[in-house]
């Protein structure tokens, strides 16, 4: 019997929730799950049948969990690993693993054979392998991703005013809310030698945190540029690679691969639970040996402190 356990379900605990069951029951693992929440709002009867037991305090969590899944609000992950690294042998950590830099990985004491895996869902998408396998013998001069959205349309009948990406006091913001663009970029091309970044609040949306931000990377050899932005009133998430012979475009909201010199067009259709389920089968894999942890937690705040803008040096 496998023991989970999810700490918040919110919008993406929920998510992660139904694939793990849908996972585990696919590959008849007996198992079951519980739910440490901070709140004594009902769940949906959907949500309320997949779990076993419910706590509203972590001390009593139990210590014999095969997995915790810590979905919970980003500035809480470093105090509930903390606390619950010997009640379980592996944990799944939704991004952004932290939303500080400045804590001590050391005091969390990982157990040498646990898997402490942090999520990167946009790896697992077919657009993002593709770019992957296209780049691996090709020399790329230059590369440039967007992400342009509007934060008010973000989340439907929900105030923007009131959710975690407009309070900079809960860590939001859209350097750090949209830390996939960082993480796939990290995962095509490894991590830069220098990043410089501006940030701020540009528009007039009613929030407190960044709602644009911009990054020159250098690598050894390549540039590299991102544009993160809160206010775009057309949706934009799409990576432009120039190479010697064609510019390539990756379009991650049309699931497509676009050759501009040749003219070519590659379709990779795939819904948006296809790629999120896979997540969640490919870390059942790495917590039975099967796979490698390719987003460990000290990556995962590799990635975190170049959306801080930190400078830095391999």
């Amino acid at each position: 019997m496998m023991k989970i356990c999810m700490i918040g379900i919110g919008s993406i605990g929920s998510r992660h929730l139904k694939n793990i069951h849908a996972v585990l029951r696919e590959r008849d693992v007996p198992f079951q799950i519980d739910a440490l929440r901070s709140g004594r709002h009902p769940l949906s009867a959907e949500l309320s049948a997949l779990i076993c037991d419910t706590y509203y305090d972590i001390g009593q969590l139990p210590d014999d969990y095969d997995v915790i899944f810590v979905t919970n609000p980003t500035s809480l992950h470093y105090i509930t690993m903390e606390a619950c690294m010997n009640k379980t042998r592996h944990m799944f950590i939704e991004k952004p693993v932290f939303d500080q830099t400045d804590y001590d990985l050391q005091k969390l004491s990982f157990k040498p054979d646990g898997v402490y895996y942090v999520a990167c869902p946009l790896r697992y998408r077919r657009v993002t392998q593709y770019i992957k396998e296209l780049i691996r013998d090709k020399a790329v001069f230059s590369a440039r991703a967007i992400c342009s959205t509007y934060l008010p349309e973000w989340r439907p009948g929900v105030d923007y005013r009131n959710t975690y990406s407009a309070r900079k006091d809960m860590g939001g913001g859209v350097s750090i809310d949209l830390i996939h663009e960082w993480d796939y970029l990290c995962y095509l091309f490894g991590k830069p030698i220098k990043v410089y970044n501006f940030n701020g609040t540009y528009s007039d949306l009613e929030i407190t945190s960044d709602d644009l931000s911009v990054y020159i990377a250098q690598y050894e050899h390549l540039l590299l540029s991102l544009h993160l932005d809160y206010f775009g009133r057309y949706d934009r998430r799409e990576v432009e690679i120039y190479f010697k012979d064609d510019v390539v475009v990756g379009d991650f909201i049309h699931s497509q691969v676009r050759f501009l010199k040749s003219g070519k067009t590659i379709d990779l259709p795939e819904e948006r639970n296809e790629y999120q389920k896979k997540e969640i089968a490919c870390f059942f894999d790495m917590t039975a040996g099967k796979q490698k942890n390719h987003n460990p937690v000290s990556l995962a705040y590799d990635v975190l402190k170049i959306t801080k803008g930190e400078e830095r040096k391999n």
